[in-house]
């Protein structure tokens, strides 16, 4: 036992390990919030100053990564519907991921913005890495897990959604 937790152990409502995985366990969520938000603000910024990514054809651009992915793709017809407009395919991914990513970072409708991330997490699951040998190789499917403690429960703390709460609670009494 450190220093610290002996001086809390005078406290009558202090009871050491228990404590400590209560609050773990409260701010479980807050890492996994922060690397997801900062990853898909990252990753669509990184999408919209890309000036060879948002382009129909040529390297590094949107249109010739989904023509060269269509053909080991889960769902080639969702490929397809890409490249009908590859580049405003590409717009709506980085502005979905930005979305996605301010509201999971700010914790405002936590859940909504983690349903947006899991699908795109799974679009590109289905489409980019599906290819991926060993499956573990790709990336999407990791960050679809990821995103769906997120979906379950949100972000009950640091959160614009928890102050939301707490003030609509002050303001009915309600202090459940």
């Amino acid at each position: 036992m450190t220093h610290g937790m002996r001086a809390h152990t005078h406290s009558p409502h202090f009871d050491g390990d228990r404590d400590w995985r209560d609050l773990a366990s409260r701010y479980a969520l807050v890492p996994l919030r922060l690397f997801l938000g900062i990853t898909f603000i990252y990753a669509g910024l990184d999408k919209l100053t890309d000036s060879a990514f948002m382009k129909d054809s040529g390297a590094g651009s949107i249109g010739d990564m989904m023509r060269g992915v269509r053909d080991s793709s889960a769902i080639p017809a969702m490929v397809d519907m890409a490249l009908e407009s590859p580049v405003a395919f590409g717009y709506a991914i980085a502005f979905g991921e930005l979305a996605v990513g301010i509201g999971t970072l700010l914790g405002l409708l936590t859940r909504l913005a983690a349903l947006g991330g899991a699908l795109i997490s799974l679009s590109l699951w289905l489409t980019v890495s599906w290819a991926a040998d060993p499956y573990y190789y790709g990336n999407d499917l990791p960050y679809l897990m990821g995103w769906i403690p997120l979906v379950l429960a949100g972000a009950p703390l640091l959160s614009v959604d928890a102050a939301l709460r707490a003030r609509r609670r002050r303001r009915t009494g309600d202090y459940r």
